[in-house]
C-alpha cells in the first residue's frame, strides 16, 4: 500500500474516494471535486483497490495532485474508506463513490451547513440518478428493520441515514466512532455509521439544496428498479442481509432490540422459504437466508462486546431514536409496487 502526493497546506476537506477498476468512471469523478465552488483547500484522496484496469497508474499520471494508496489487496469498500480518513488531513471528511458527481456548489453548501450547526454532525445531499436525472432521495428514513426508505421531503430535519456514496463527516466524529467496521466488507456501513452518530446524538441531516449525481447499483449489481421490477444481486442480497441485521443487533435500544431480531430473524425464514420456492432456487435461501442466521451466530461475541460499548455510549432517548423509522416494513412496499424481486 504506497500513498504519494499531498498538499503543503492543512485542507478544510478531504474528499475520500474508493476505486476498483473505475477507470470509465473516475475521471467524470474527479473533475466534479476539481471544478468546485469553493474557497477553501480540498483534498482529494483516492484508495485503488488492486483495480486490475489500469486505474492507479492513470490516476497518477493525470492526477499529480491527488494522494493516491494503491493497495497492493482488494480490502474492500470498509477497509479503504478507513485507510484513507487515517491518511487524511482534513477537518471534514467526504466519502465519495468512484461512481458519482458532485454539483458544483456541493462541498460548499456542505461546508456552510456544518459550521452553522456548531456540532458535529452527519451530512448528506439530494441523490439524483446519473442516467436520468431523477430524484432518488434526500436521505433515507428506516423500517424497524433497517431497511432504508428514500426520503423525498426536503424539510425533514433529520434522517435516519445518507448515503455512503456521498457522506460528509467531521473527522473528529469519524475518529471517536471508529469508522466503518471492517468485517463489514461493503453494504450498510453506511447504516452503522449514521446510527451510532445518532444514538450519541449528533445529528444526521440530509441537505434539500445542491446534490450529486450517481450510477447507483453499480458496484454490486442490485438495488435498482429495471423495467419497474427490483433487481438485485444475490451476492449483494447476501451481504445486506448479513449486515443489516449485524447493525440491528449491536444499536437497537433495550428493550426493542429484544422484541425486533427475533421477529426479523423468523421473518427472514419465512422470507427466504417462500422466495426460495417461488424462484425455484435452494440456492436462494441457503446463501441469503441460511447465511444471515449463521453470520449471526459466529460473529456473536463481537456483536456482543460492540454492542456493549455502542449502548454505553447512547444519549439519545428512545422516542427520538424511532423518529426516523416507520412501522410498514419498506419490503411490503416494493411488493406491493414491483412484485418479487429479481435476484439474478
Amino acid at each position: 500500500m504506497t500513498p504519494v502526493s499531498r498538499p503543503d497546506k492543512t485542507p478544510v476537506c478531504s474528499v475520500c474516494i474508493a476505486n476498483y477498476n473505475g477507470l470509465k468512471l473516475i475521471d467524470a469523478c474527479l473533475q466534479s471535486v476539481l471544478q468546485q465552488q469553493f474557497a477553501g483547500l480540498i483534498e482529494i484522496i483516492v484508495h485503488d483497490d488492486a483495480s486490475t484496469d489500469g486505474s492507479a497508474e492513470y490516476i497518477r499520471t493525470n492526477y499529480p495532485s491527488v494522494v493516491l494508496i494503491a493497495s497492493k489487496d482488494n480490502a474492500g469498500f470498509c477497509v479503504s474508506n478507513n485507510r484513507m480518513v487515517e491518511a487524511a488531513s482534513g477537518e471534514y471528511i467526504l466519502l465519495l463513490n468512484n461512481d458519482a458527481e458532485l454539483f458544483d456548489d456541493a462541498i460548499a453548501r456542505l461546508h456552510a451547513h456544518a459550521q452553522a450547526l456548531n456540532e458535529p454532525a452527519i451530512l448528506g445531499l439530494p441523490q439524483y440518478d446519473l442516467p436520468t436525472g431523477d430524484l432518488v432521495d434526500v436521505g433515507n428514513t428506516f423500517d424497524l428493520f433497517f431497511n432504508p426508505i428514500p426520503n423525498f421531503d426536503r424539510a425533514l430535519p433529520g434522517v435516519g441515514m445518507v448515503i455512503g456514496a456521498c457522506l460528509w463527516i467531521p473527522r473528529t466524529l469519524w475518529n471517536d466512532i471508529g469508522g466503518f467496521p471492517a468485517w463489514f466488507g461493503s453494504i450498510a456501513e453506511d447504516v452503522y455509521i449514521c446510527t451510532v452518530a445518532r444514538l450519541r446524538g449528533h445529528p444526521v441531516q440530509a441537505l434539500p439544496i445542491s446534490g450529486f449525481r450517481h450510477w447507483g447499483g453499480q458496484s454490486f449489481g442490485g438495488g435498482r428498479i429495471l423495467e419497474n421490477r427490483l433487481s438485485t444481486k444475490l451476492s449483494r442480497r447476501t451481504i445486506s442481509e448479513r449486515n443489516k441485521t449485524f447493525v440491528m443487533i449491536m444499536t437497537c435500544p433495550a428493550p426493542l432490540v429484544y422484541i425486533l431480531v427475533p421477529v426479523h430473524l423468523s421473518l427472514l425464514l419465512i422470507e427466504g422459504l417462500v422466495l426460495s420456492l417461488v424462484k425455484r432456487s435452494w440456492r436462494l435461501f441457503t446463501e441469503v437466508y441460511w447465511n444471515c442466521l449463521t453470520a449471526q451466530w459466529v460473529e456473536r461475541k463481537r456483536l456482543s462486546s460492540m454492542r456493549k460499548s455502542i449502548q454505553e455510549n447512547k444519549k439519545i432517548r428512545l422516542t427520538n431514536y424511532l423518529q426516523v423509522f416507520s412501522l410498514l416494513p419498506h419490503k411490503l412496499r416494493l411488493l406491493f409496487k414491483y412484485g418479487v424481486p429479481e435476484v439474478k
